[in-house]
């Protein structure tokens, strides 16, 4: 699937299923704790944190594929939302990062 026909398929089943996208202030909110999920399994799965039952760690890396795609899903609700074709987004992005970054991590002792 490319970006954009995700981006279609979350406006279809918004409007099919979802009734209507949340306003882009609840979004940003959800957005918000999604990736707060994320962190909270990162910090489990790779940092120091434990789990608190060897449940939760069984199921951790099937977790966070699923909470990296709610990340994913209301971000996209968000550029449906603003107009924002997350395909031109990420060319430009990738384009600015290399001319910006041509030499500088390259350059970097720490890496």
């Amino acid at each position: 699937m490319t970006i954009q026909e995700a981006q279609k398929a979350v406006d279809k089943w918004i409007n099919d299923i979802g009734i209507r996208y949340y306003n882009e202030l609840t979004n940003t909110a959800i957005l918000t704790e999604e990736v707060g999920e994320v962190a909270r399994l990162m910090a489990r799965i790779y940092g120091e944190q434990s789990f608190k039952t060897k449940a939760q760690e069984a199921s951790a890396n099937e977790d966070l594929a699923g909470e990296m795609a709610d990340v994913l899903f209301v971000l996209i609700c968000l550029a449906n939302q603003t107009g924002v074709d997350l395909t031109s987004a990420l060319q430009n992005n990738l384009e600015k990062k290399a001319i910006r970054d041509a030499e500088r991590h390259r350059n970097n002792d720490k890496l």
